[in-house]
């Protein structure tokens, strides 16, 4: 199930890397073809990689945030979880070690 998750994000993000190349190959097309200045081509550029930058981080977010909701759901121990497990079992070790 993991795996299917994992496809699908990275689905989803070549999907956002093809548009944003089809975008500045159009871009690029257009000042190619003088319906655009290289300085204007130049700024949608620009601007186009600051939204598609803010975009993939929103993206990432929502991923990550989804994917944490799965884990919750499916009760799956994440990484954190299973550290913090076992730190207090070292903690009681110790504790009981000091009991003895």
């Amino acid at each position: 199930m993991l795996d299917l998750i994992k496809k699908t994000m990275l689905t989803g993000v070549g999907l956002a890397l093809l548009a944003k190349d089809e975008v500045e190959g159009l871009a690029k097309e257009l000042v190619d073809k003088g319906k655009m200045s290289e300085k204007d081509g130049k700024k949608f550029l620009d601007d186009l990689s600051k939204r598609y930058e803010e975009v993939q981080n929103k993206l990432e977010k929502r991923v990550e945030k989804t994917v944490k909701e799965f884990l919750k759901k499916a009760d799956i121990v994440t990484t954190d979880e299973l550290k913090a497990l076992k730190k207090e079992i070292r903690e009681l070790k110790k504790a009981i070690s000091k009991d003895e």
